[in-house]
C-alpha cells in the first residue's frame, strides 16, 4: 500500500484497481481515497471477495466508482475499465474540509439532530418548543468550526464558551437533568459523525482524521462547560444568572 500512495502523489493516473481487503485494515479505502484526492476524474474500482459486502460498502465507499466481486476474469475487468474510461469525467468532485462540509450542512444536521431526540423519551419528558430545543445550535456549529479553522492542538486549554454556559443554566431551569444534558450532546456529535460519513466523498481525506478528533475534543468541551454552569446554578446560595 505504501508503494501505491508514493506513485499516485507522484504522477496523475487514468484508473485505479485495488482489492479492499488487504493486510492492513483499511488499506483499499486509503488508497481509494489517495486516488480520489489527487486525481479526481480517475476511474476507481475495487475487488472484494465477499458479495454481501457489496451493498454495505457501496453505501460507506462513495469514492469508488464500482465494486467487483471475486473472482472475476481478467477480460471483464478490462471491459469494465473502458466503458468507465468512456464515460469520464465520472464526477466532477469538489474537495472541501471538514468545516466547509459543516458550515454547509448546519441547518440540515440539525434536523437530523432534533428527529434523533424526539425519539428520547427522558428528553422529551421535559415540553419545549422546536426553536428552545434547537436554539443553542447554530452558535454551537459556529464555535465547532472555529475551532476546526483555528488548527488548535488536540487537548489544549479549551476556549471560553459563554454560549455553552448559558446553554447549561438554560437546560437546568428548564427542568432537564444531567443525563438529559448529556445525552443531548452524545446525539450531536452523533449526528456530525453521521454528517461527515455522508459527505465522505468531498472531504479532503488528509484531513478527515485531525477534523473528527477536533470535533469529538471540542464537543466534550463545550458539555464540560455547559455541566459547569448547570451545576453551579443548582448549587444553594447561588447567585441568579440571567439568559
Amino acid at each position: 500500500m505504501v508503494e501505491a500512495l508514493k506513485r499516485i502523489a507522484a504522477e496523475p493516473y487514468d484508473a485505479l484497481l485495488t482489492d479492499l481487503h488487504m493486510p492492513g485494515a483499511g488499506d483499499g479505502l486509503t488508497v481509494v481515497s489517495a486516488m480520489r484526492h489527487a486525481n479526481p476524474t480517475a476511474v476507481t474500482l475495487l475487488l472484494s471477495a465477499f458479495p454481501h459486502m457489496e451493498a454495505a460498502a457501496q453505501a460507506i465507499l462513495l469514492q469508488a466508482d464500482e465494486i467487483l466481486l471475486k473472482p472475476i476474469e481478467a477480460k471483464s475487468i478490462v471491459h469494465v475499465i473502458k466503458n468507465r474510461m468512456a464515460m469520464r469525467p465520472v464526477r466532477n468532485r469538489q474537495i472541501e474540509s471538514v468545516a466547509a462540509v459543516l458550515e454547509r450542512t448546519t441547518e440540515s444536521a440539525i434536523q437530523e439532530w432534533y428527529k434523533l431526540i424526539l425519539r428520547e423519551r427522558l428528553v422529551m419528558s421535559v415540553p419545549m418548543s422546536h426553536d428552545l430545543r434547537c436554539g443553542h445550535l447554530p452558535q454551537l456549529f459556529r464555535e465547532l468550526v472555529a475551532r476546526l479553522l483555528s488548527r488548535a492542538s488536540i487537548g489544549s486549554a479549551a476556549s471560553v464558551s459563554a454560549a455553552a454556559a448559558n446553554h447549561g443554566l438554560n437546560r437546568r431551569r428548564a427542568g432537564y437533568s444531567a443525563a438529559m444534558l448529556v445525552e443531548e450532546s452524545r446525539l450531536f456529535q452523533a449526528t456530525i459523525f453521521r454528517t461527515l460519513q455522508s459527505n465522505l466523498a468531498t472531504i479532503d481525506p488528509s484531513l478527515l482524521l485531525a477534523g473528527v478528533m477536533t470535533i469529538a475534543d471540542e464537543v466534550d468541551s463545550q458539555l464540560s462547560q455547559a455541566m459547569a454552569s448547570f451545576t453551579a446554578d443548582s448549587l444553594p446560595g447561588a447567585p441568579p444568572a440571567w439568559a
